[in-house]
């Protein structure tokens, strides 16, 4: 997969395709990375919030030390928690992710939110009001960004960037960036596109990172389950469940994770699937042996919902619309 990358600003190459770790348990995504390394993965993304880093670290370790591939073949992603959202935290929570991934630098460090929460006790969560709401706290993106930067400088980080940063909040870091942002990472899918966000993307030369590719089918019950959030329900089928995917992927004898999936990377758009399932790990993995038709491709585009596909809003963490950057409209 070495030739599927994509140039970064620093001179780096960023793999097409990774393996996202959002949702899986410190107990499964050894494995899962374990099996990705071995199908020729070498993107892995995690962040702070995923509470997965040290198991990663785990299996990242013994297969640099078994001398299976060099730390330098390697791509690995983390992320700045929504509890570190101000520039005198970046550092602190940077030495905690590379502590426990067992690295001495991460490829890429992004800023995982522009909105930022008091943290409590710990540390490790948001602090809550007497009514179950977020403790807001005051996020001054420039000074983050500016922390970001000296963390490069000290060679900790190789690259930095963002994600779920909406189009003016992108617009504000670059005109002051001494170091671009590397990527920005956002939820996209065919459901939620995001043709606006790609076009400033192009312009400033910022290349995309989709998570959630596949439209996140166990995103709601997650959720559901962890915040008692519930998702108004539309009639939209299941992406992986769409008539014209399906109809395309057996033209192509392909599945239709593999055709969402090619469906981007075919733009130049980086993906990030997540799964802890050994099987899926490897089928994502096979999206670079067939190509769509332009007629594929805009009937692919064509299922654009627009805002009303998007499944990450952030509702969950009760009060978050009410800080001043919060990237969506509501």
């Amino acid at each position: 997969m070495a030739t599927n990358s994509v140039l970064l600003g620093s001179g780096q190459r960023m793999p097409l395709l990774g393996l996202g770790t959002w949702q899986a348990k410190p107990e499964e995504v050894e494995k899962a990375v374990e099996v990705a390394l071995e199908e020729g993965y070498r993107l892995i993304d995690t962040a702070f919030n995923y509470n997965n880093e040290e198991a990663i670290g785990r299996a990242l370790r013994c297969w640099v030390d078994a001398g299976r591939c060099r730390r330098e073949d390697l791509f690995i992603t983390t992320k700045l928690p929504h509890v570190g959202n101000r520039a005198s935290d970046v550092e602190k929570y940077l030495t905690t992710s590379l502590r426990r991934l067992q690295l001495d630098y991460v490829d890429l460090y992004l800023v995982h939110v522009p909105f930022g929460f008091v943290p409590d006790k710990t540390s490790e969560n948001p602090a809550k009001n007497a009514d179950g709401s977020y403790i807001l706290d005051d996020t001054d993106l420039l000074a983050v960004w500016k922390a970001m930067e000296q963390q490069v400088d000290l060679g900790r980080t190789r690259n930095i960037g963002l994600s779920n940063f909406n189009i003016s909040q992108l617009e504000q870091i670059a005109s002051v960036a001494r170091i671009c942002p590397a990527t920005l990472q956002v939820e996209l899918h065919a459901y939620l596109q995001q043709p606006a966000l790609r076009a400033c993307c192009a312009k400033l030369g910022i290349p995309i990172t989709a998570y959630s590719p596949l439209g996140s089918p166990g995103a709601k019950i997650h959720f559901q389950q962890k915040y008692n959030f519930q998702y108004q329900e539309n009639n939209e089928p299941d992406l992986l469940e769409h008539p014209l995917v399906k109809q395309i992927a057996g033209s192509h004898e392909k599945s239709p994770a593999q055709v969402l999936l090619r469906h981007l990377i075919q733009q130049g758009i980086i993906v990030i699937p997540k799964s802890a399932n050994p099987t899926r790990i490897k089928e994502n993995g096979k999206i670079f042996d067939f190509q769509l038709t332009p007629e594929e491709m805009i009937q692919l585009n064509r299922l654009d919902r627009g805002e009303n596909g998007r499944i990450i809003n952030f509702l969950f963490w009760k009060g978050v619309e009410k800080h001043p950057e919060y990237p969506f409209k509501l």
